[in-house]
């Protein structure tokens, strides 16, 4: 098994800038509006409404809108008057000086974990890779400050929909877990007949096959529908343009390298904010 494990979404984490760059953690602070009732989480998306910082929920995009990534505030706590660091804003601090930390250089690129579903991990695909993908939109944990945001594992083909809020740029490797193999036994449009699955398939599913000295070998093709330990048969997104033969093997990348598509970034839109 790949280590670190992840068990659940954290939201967007800064990694580097496009063309390999080195991010060396410059931030902006923005005012966030005393007694705001929304609480904003560390990877959680922010825009800025009338010169405060918000909470958006980016699933399908909205262009322009984005100012960057909230990572933690400070603020004079309201009951014992002092200043205070926090990892997430808390809705309805009653505090005029509320200050909060963006990640906002439109260059950055992200590490973001994959789900299926809120908050349970599913897995992205090499053939994702230059596609645009959605997110999912989840309340954040107040126990760690950290938001619970992820990139949505597609239940079909990744669009080229310029709405979508991301582009996936990479896979992780160094957290990839193995599912097993397979033996093939036969293919039908995108229908793989199979021997009995070793481990169950969750949607985005990694398939391929191994070349002569042992290598992977990506089919560009991911699973589709969720697939039960046992079963003989799954059912990719599209029929694999990697002859399928022999031995498959399943992986499932929990998490990617994406950047804020094009356009979604304020600094990046002809138009200002409102």
């Amino acid at each position: 098994m790949a280590y670190p494990t992840i068990e659940a979404p954290y939201g967007l984490k800064p990694v580097n800038l496009i063309g390999g760059q080195s991010y060396s953690g410059s931030t902006r602070e923005y005012k966030i509006l005393n007694n705001y009732d929304t609480s904003i989480f560390n990877g959680d998306l922010v825009a800025l409404v009338r010169g405060n910082l918000e909470r958006i929920a980016v699933t399908t995009g909205t262009v322009g809108t984005v100012a960057g990534v909230f990572l933690g505030c400070k603020y004079t706590d309201p009951n014992t008057k002092q200043l205070t660091f926090s990892q997430f804003y808390p809705a309805d601090t009653a505090a005029g000086d509320i200050v909060g930390v963006v990640a906002d250089d439109p260059d950055l690129c992200f590490k973001v974990a994959a789900c299926s579903a809120t908050t349970v991990i599913g897995s992205v695909a090499q053939a994702m890779v230059g596609q645009n993908l959605a997110m999912v939109n989840t309340a954040g944990s107040t126990s760690t400050g950290n938001s619970s945001n992820a990139l949505l594992s597609p239940s079909d083909t990744p669009a080229t929909t310029a709405a979508l809020p991301l582009r996936m740029l990479s896979v992780v490797e160094d957290t990839e877990k193995s599912l097993g193999t397979a033996t093939y036994s036969s293919i039908s449009t995108a229908t793989v007949t199979c021997s009995a699955l070793p481990q169950a398939l969750v949607v985005g599913t990694d398939v391929g096959v191994l070349d002569s000295n042992g290598n992977y070998v990506a089919s560009g093709s991911f699973v589709d529908t969720a697939a039960a330990a046992g079963a003989t048969s799954f059912i990719l997104n599209q029929a694999p343009i990697a002859t399928m033969a022999g031995t498959i093997v399943f992986r499932q990348y929990p998490e990617a390298i994406v950047k804020l598509n094009f356009g979604q970034h304020e600094y990046y839109a002809s138009t200002s904010t409102a």
